[in-house]
């Protein structure tokens, strides 16, 4: 499958440090890609990267904190000065810190929610796309949420942050794509993750699975690592402007 291979390409991943963008970080080493791993936390990207490296791949960390705009500068800065290039960027940090009525969500919750979600990966992405352009074209994927369709009880504030994300994905793939710069939306449903515990741990959610899923589990974040994949690559190539849901038929 060479059309698979990211052998010279080089890949900057928001929010490595653990769940869906740990997998995505070690899925692109895996395929040949030199990974850039970073989230807020530094060191637990470097843990990351050393888990890469371990196994033959490419991959530094470096801190990246989404709703930090200097720190796009820096790590955009860094990636040219060291690497020259830059193929893809996947956007997957995010946060929520609100889970309860809408009423009761706090301004600081608000603002931060859409910080993180919405305008960081804006402006990352905005920032890196001439470096993207640069070589030929490359792509940017971000990570939304069926939580973007289908806003969910208590997770409104996120739900929405998530529908700006793939508002965001269309309008820049209109733009961006005629300059070689394709940009696609993963759509994850429930999935194994710490910005899902509270869900998790929520016995109402077991409910919910049983009733709402076809396939009657959560995912595992490497269950993602496939889209992601295939809408960076050329396979994907007349591929853009699209949220590839990968929810176990939660949305149907």
């Amino acid at each position: 499958m060479a059309r698979f291979d990211f052998t010279g390409k080089v890949a900057l991943i928001a929010g490595a440090s653990r769940g869906i963008g740990e997998a995505v970080a070690h899925g692109f080493a895996e395929h040949g890609a030199t990974v850039i791993c970073s989230s807020r936390k530094q060191g637990d990207c470097e843990k990351v990267a050393e888990a890469i490296r371990a196994k033959g791949g490419k991959a530094v960390s470096a801190e990246l904190h989404l709703g930090e705009l200097d720190h796009h500068d820096k790590v955009l800065e860094m990636i040219e000065k060291e690497f020259g290039r830059l193929d893809v960027l996947v956007n997957n940090g995010a946060t929520s810190p609100h889970f309860g009525p809408a009423h009761e969500a706090s301004e600081g919750a608000f603002d931060k929610t859409i910080e993180v979600n919405t305008r960081g990966p804006y402006f990352l992405s905005t920032k890196a796309f001439p470096m993207l352009k640069a070589d030929g074209g490359g792509s940017i994927v971000n990570v939304a949420s069926i939580d973007g369709l289908q806003p969910a009880e208590f997770r409104v504030i996120y739900g929405m942050s998530k529908a700006a994300l793939i508002a965001m994905t269309k309008g820049l793939a209109k733009e961006y794509s005629q300059h070689g710069v394709r940009v696609n939306a993963l759509l994850p449903g429930f999935t194994d993750t710490k910005l899902a515990s509270a869900l998790k741990d929520n016995p109402a959610m077991d409910m919910y699975v049983k009733m709402n899923l076809a396939i009657k589990r959560m995912a595992q974040p490497e269950e993602m690592v496939g889209a992601v994949l295939y809408m960076a690559s050329e396979e994907a190539s007349y591929y853009t402007g699209q949220n590839m849901v990968v929810d176990g038929g939660a949305v149907i």
